[in-house]
């Protein structure tokens, strides 16, 4: 991780100044040679990156945590659970960047594509009264064209299928049986709706899924397809082989 990494040149940068001046921290007014000048833009660049990776820092405890860690005593935390704290923390920063943008993205997208939207759910309102179509707890909607024989894939196994995917409209998007070429993948690397779908199936079943944005792309779809915004999409699934 690359917070971690500068954290670490940190306490390089820290540990040369220390063992220069043991027992002391003395400032300087002028720089005075290359090593100074080195020294110090590493000292500036350390302080730049903590300052936009890491704002609420407490300066004092950054300081204290060094000196203990170069005398190795009066540890508040272990140095085997240092990684992992650092790790944890910025990890949940990610995250919750990850949720502001995807939140932002939806609310753009509801804007422009709010229409469609309502337009989607009234066609899954509907198609789940229909005889033969049943839904799960999720929201997904499926249909059995033909059933199986074996046993049903996990959502870690890797099968392979035989699919014709469309919109509500009947628009194509993406289809093996037109390219001839069935495919392989693993379940747990595919959208929610045929993780679950597929684990419903037994090899040589065929089986129409009624998918809800929310288990397929949701607001953000791969750019320049043929799939808008929170569409609801509808596969024709043949499952070939559960390996």
């Amino acid at each position: 991780m690359k917070i971690t990494k500068f954290l670490a040149a940190a306490a390089v940068g820290l540990t040369i100044a220390s063992c220069s001046n043991p027992g002391q921290v003395k400032e300087k007014s002028s720089l005075n040679s290359e090593i100074d000048s080195l020294s110090y833009s590493i000292g500036l660049d350390m302080a730049n990156k903590i300052k936009a990776n890491f704002k609420e820092m407490d300066h004092d405890l950054f300081v204290q945590g060094f000196r203990n860690g170069i005398d190795s005593t009066n540890l508040l935390i272990e140095s085997a659970e240092v990684n992992n704290i650092i790790r944890a923390y910025f990890q949940k920063q990610q995250e919750a960047k990850m949720k502001e943008f995807q939140e932002e993205q939806r609310k753009k997208a509801e804007a422009e594509f709010g229409e469609y939207k309502k337009e989607n759910e009234k066609f899954l309102e509907e198609n789940k009264k229909k005889p033969g179509v049943k839904t799960t707890a999720s929201g997904l909607q499926y249909e059995v064209i033909k059933e199986g024989e074996g046993t049903q894939p996990t959502a870690e196994a890797t099968v392979k299928v035989h699919y014709h995917g469309t919109l509500i409209d009947g628009t194509v998007f993406d289809s093996s049986v037109e390219r001839k070429e069935p495919i392989e993948f693993a379940l747990n690397r595919v959208i929610k709706g045929w993780t679950e779908g597929l684990q419903l199936m037994k090899p040589g079943a065929k089986y129409r899924f009624y998918v809800p944005q929310e288990l397929a792309y949701g607001a953000t779809p791969r750019p320049g397809g043929k799939i808008k915004p929170f569409a609801a999409l509808i596969f024709d699934v043949e499952l070939l082989e559960v390996k």
